[in-house]
């Protein structure tokens, strides 16, 4: 005998036709065009407007795009004498700045990674050291060292007969800061190229009979080439765009590069926006050229130095050569970093605000650490500390989250548009970050987003500009996991967001959490991006530190600077550790 089950009729409504590939085409694009939306609201529509402040007789804000007309008379700036100096001055700038850069940092990252210098360990800590010393800081501290009435240097060399030996306020002072500062983007890059060279050629020219001055000469540099090309179009490009050390250093020297003018036409009365804007288009155009450039130079480094097998670079003996090259690096390390720590340092505890002599500093009450007592005790101090701290973590939290997404969407799914979302995030590249922020100011006055005057504008004007660094830091950890660790996952039951939570985002804590650092110190020092967009309730230490300077009160700037330069050694000295604990 045998029981027939029978199944009870369904209740559920026959889905129609199309519906489940119409849910999955949702799924497809739902991820990638939240993400272009975002990436839309910090890139996109920010040069958008600038764009359009060029083009229009009215700056964007409320209600002004109603009465706006087209018009092509604000690019007659550009043929003004002051628009055509200040486009030379950048040009001449940017090429002296990259030369001094190119040589000091070839020549350190050639000692630490090539040769047998005394204390090599040491002279690559010289070669990055002044990336923690931010630029509005270094050029603060050498317009006190070489002012020609009271700089330092200049009263050190009146009291020993010397004539002034220095004018920091001049094309060369300009030059020579810009390039000092941006010297370890080129060390880091021609270290690298160097480090990871195929020593197989230079076995070859040696075994050949090669004297050591010609192997280097027709091998090694060669082969490092396009390393050195590159960070010598990047640091152009970077010194370029730079605001604080021009208008630091130039402005006072009567130099005027392409962002001080920017800056001068935003405030002056009235506000010439829209031929600032005008210069500004100008000024991306050339940048994004520029570094395009330096992208497909830098592209060809990785088919000339780098091979697939493990390999040691050799060491170049420098014999009677070596003791000079370390005092030479020693000297480098004095001129970026301990002497204009020590300017700060004296700059701060002076008593009286002139210097005419020497002696005066020997003087008994001439130094007293009262007044830097009494900023440590202003509640106005800790207030903008405090929104630098919260910009900061801000920036880092909410920008490493959103380049975990982006980075997981380029290279770990089939979603619609997700090559256009790594070109807009390295879109800033190219972009001067005082050109960004004019953008985000008409952005956000704009739309109906109630940001403007709040820490959260500043936190996206940071993450717009430095979302390309932490792209990157993401994307070359996620590249080289494996997916297949993420899919066995999946495979033994768990959902997807699952498996990212507990496989792949563990798995990628080393690039995270260096992301994350970066940023955050990136954040907690930067200037330009936020200099349009800052209230008196939402000053940054950045901010604070430049009002100080521009109001003439150089003793409250070096007391904020050396305070800011001990918040970022921590921040430096917290990333050593976590990362550390990382490897291990």
């Amino acid at each position: 005998m045998t029981t027939t089950l029978s199944r009870p009729p369904s209740t559920e409504k026959p889905q129609p036709k199309g519906s489940s590939s119409g849910v999955r085409a949702v799924k497809k694009v739902l991820p990638s065009g939240l993400q272009l939306i975002i990436l839309a609201l910090l890139v996109l529509f920010p040069v958008g407007f600038v764009i359009l402040a060029a083009f229009t007789d009215t700056s964007p804000g409320p209600g002004s795009l109603a009465d706006t007309s087209f018009t092509i008379s604000n690019f007659q700036v550009l043929f003004t004498s002051s628009a055509l100096m200040a486009m030379l001055n950048s040009a001449l700038v940017g090429i002296g700045s990259s030369i001094v850069a190119l040589v000091i940092g070839s020549g350190m990252a050639f000692l630490a990674a090539r040769t047998n210098v005394p204390g090599r360990k040491l002279i690559y800590f010289f070669g990055i050291a002044p990336l923690f010393l931010p630029a509005l800081v270094g050029a603060l501290a050498w317009a006190q060292l070489g002012s020609p009435a009271s700089g330092y240097i200049n009263v050190v060399a009146r009291a020993v007969g010397v004539p002034d030996l220095i004018n920091i306020y001049s094309f060369g002072g300009l030059i020579f800061v810009l390039g000092l500062y941006y010297a370890p983007y080129t060390f880091l890059m021609v270290h690298s190229a160097l480090s990871l060279m195929n020593p197989d050629l230079e076995d070859a020219a040696s075994l050949h009979g090669a004297p050591l001055s010609k192997m280097l000469r027709t091998i090694t540099f060669p082969l490092v080439m396009p390393a050195i090309v590159g960070s010598g179009i990047l640091v152009f490009a970077l010194t370029v765009e730079n605001f604080p050390v021009a208008q630091v250093i130039g402005v006072p020297g009567q130099i005027d590069t392409l962002p001080t003018l920017i800056y001068r036409l935003m405030n002056a009365s009235p506000s010439r926006q829209n031929a600032a804007a005008a210069i500004a288009v100008v000024l991306t155009a050339v940048l994004m050229i520029v570094v395009f450039v330096q992208q497909r130079t830098v592209a060809k480094k990785q088919y000339t130095t780098v091979s697939g097998k493990g390999v040691r670079a050799r060491r170049v003996p420098l014999r009677k050569w070596r003791w000079p090259a370390a005092v030479a690096a020693w000297a480098y390390f004095l001129l970026a970093v301990i002497l204009p720590i020590g300017a700060l340092l004296v700059t701060a505890l002076q008593t009286s605000p002139y210097l005419g002599q020497l002696s005066e500093l020997f003087q008994p009450g001439a130094l007293s650490f009262w007044s830097m007592g009494q900023t440590l005790q202003d509640s106005e101090f800790w207030h903008v500390l405090q929104n630098s701290v919260i910009v900061g973590l801000g920036t880092a939290v909410v920008g490493t989250a959103l380049c975990f997404a982006l980075s997981y969407t380029r290279y770990r799914t089939n979603a619609w548009g997700r090559k256009a979302l790594e070109y807009i995030a390295m879109l800033p590249l190219a972009i001067p970050a005082i050109v960004l922020g004019l953008g985000l100011l008409w952005t956000w006055l704009t739309l109906p987003i109630p940001v403007y005057g709040t820490l959260i504008v500043l936190v996206i004007a940071c993450i717009a500009v430095f979302i390309p660094q932490g792209y990157r830091g993401v994307s070359s950890s996620i590249v080289q996991l494996d997916k297949d660790l993420e899919d066995s996952a999946i495979m033994l039951g768990a959902r997807r967001p699952k498996a990212i939570s507990f496989v792949t985002i563990p798995l990628l804590r080393v690039g995270l959490s260096s992301t994350f650092l970066l940023l955050l110190m990136l954040g907690m020092r930067e200037l330009t991006a936020v200099l349009f967009l800052f209230t008196s309730d939402t000053r940054l230490l950045s901010i604070a530190i430049f009002d100080a300077y521009d109001n003439g009160s150089f003793q409250q700037a070096a007391e904020l600077s050396l305070l800011y330069i001990v918040v970022i050694g921590i921040l430096a000295v917290l990333a050593r550790r976590l990362g550390a604990k990382d490897v291990h």
